[in-house]
């Protein structure tokens, strides 16, 4: 495996203009903490009862060098999640974050791995991965390279960050961890409330081309929960539907290309590139303008491209990668 060069083969994991998958998305999401939640349930009743945990196949942290990475990264990729820590002795944040990765690690019992890589001591791996500080966290599922996220993080943003890459792992490369998942409950209600009748008629909107329409009922919904992911989500994809209406993307794209400075060329550029599930473009080409721009243009840019992390899910690994890119280029 060359990382420098990996990349997942799938197109986007959440379409971009794909309603239902934003849906099956954050039921997913839904699932995973519900699976966390049984998980610690689980081992708390167990050791109530002086039972012994269940125990994986392999070990759940292990130290990885440029000699053992093929084996205990690429190769353990095929059968479960593969995180990477890349650290050093003297970073401060590493000392905080990998010990909480070391716990969840231990936590999810089986479903990922975890990798450390000193980067002092695999400087060749370091330079292959691209890496630019630590801390910085990364995956490998089936041979292809997630980023995660650079820098400390929170453990509620870590959970979920692991919580997608299971998920991805599982639904787009079939890769499933050892011990620790949970069996499926056999005849339990739906756990999920039926869906808000707002939300829904937001939904149809979108769904029927009526973009003005469902542009105003996701904000009614988010007046009355301002933390509703989904209305979000759906806003954001209504926001772009608008924008992309009409345009001709070789016109767009011609444009954007004649003038890299030109930022309204950009901005229709990155839309449609988006729509069409070039993802990683859409983002690249907005961190870039954000770099060679000042003042009110960087600011446009910037609150673009937030927008359009709302359209795939903030949760995304391509989101965090982006987010990682745009905060080098404004500090």
């Amino acid at each position: 495996m060359q990382p420098r060069n990996s990349r997942l083969n799938s197109s986007a994991l959440r379409g971009a203009v794909d309603l239902a998958a934003v849906k099956a998305a954050g039921e997913a999401a839904q699932k995973a903490e519900q699976a966390r939640v049984e998980r610690a349930r689980q081992a708390a009743a167990a050791e109530a009862a002086g039972v012994a945990p269940v125990q994986s196949a392999y070990p759940l942290v292990i130290d990885v060098t440029e000699d053992t990475f093929e084996t205990e990264v690429v190769q353990r990729s095929t059968e479960v999640p593969v995180v990477i820590d890349f650290w050093a002795e003297w970073c401060e944040p590493c000392k905080q974050l990998s010990p909480m990765l070391e716990r969840l690690a231990e936590e999810y019992a089986g479903r990922i791995v975890l990798a450390k890589i000193d980067v002092e001591a695999n400087q060749l791996l370091t330079q292959q991965f691209g890496i630019q500080g630590v801390p910085a966290v990364m995956a490998v599922v089936a041979g292809q390279l997630v980023p995660l996220f650079q820098g400390a993080e929170n453990e509620a943003n870590v959970r979920k960050v692991l919580d997608q890459l299971i998920l991805v792992a599982e639904q787009r490369f079939g890769v499933v961890g050892g011990a620790g998942a949970p069996a499926e409950a056999s005849g339990e209600a739906d756990p999920y409330p039926p869906e808000d009748p707002a939300l829904a008629a937001a939904h149809e909107a979108l769904d029927r081309g009526d973009l003005g329409g469902a542009v105003q009922a996701y904000r009614n919904v988010l007046a009355e929960e301002p933390g509703n992911t989904e209305a979000k989500l759906g806003l954001a994809q209504a926001q772009l539907l608008s924008r992309v209406e009409g345009q001709d993307l070789s016109t767009v794209r011609a444009a954007a290309a004649a003038d890299p400075k030109d930022v309204e060329a950009q901005l229709r550029a990155a839309d449609l590139d988006l729509v069409g599930g070039h993802v990683e473009d859409a983002f690249g080409r907005l961190v870039a303008t954000v770099g060679r721009t000042f003042g009110e243009d960087r600011d446009t840019v910037r609150l673009r491209l937030l927008e359009l992390f709302e359209v795939i899910g903030t949760d995304d690994p391509r989101v965090t990668a982006a987010r990682g890119a745009l905060a080098r280029v404004l500090f």
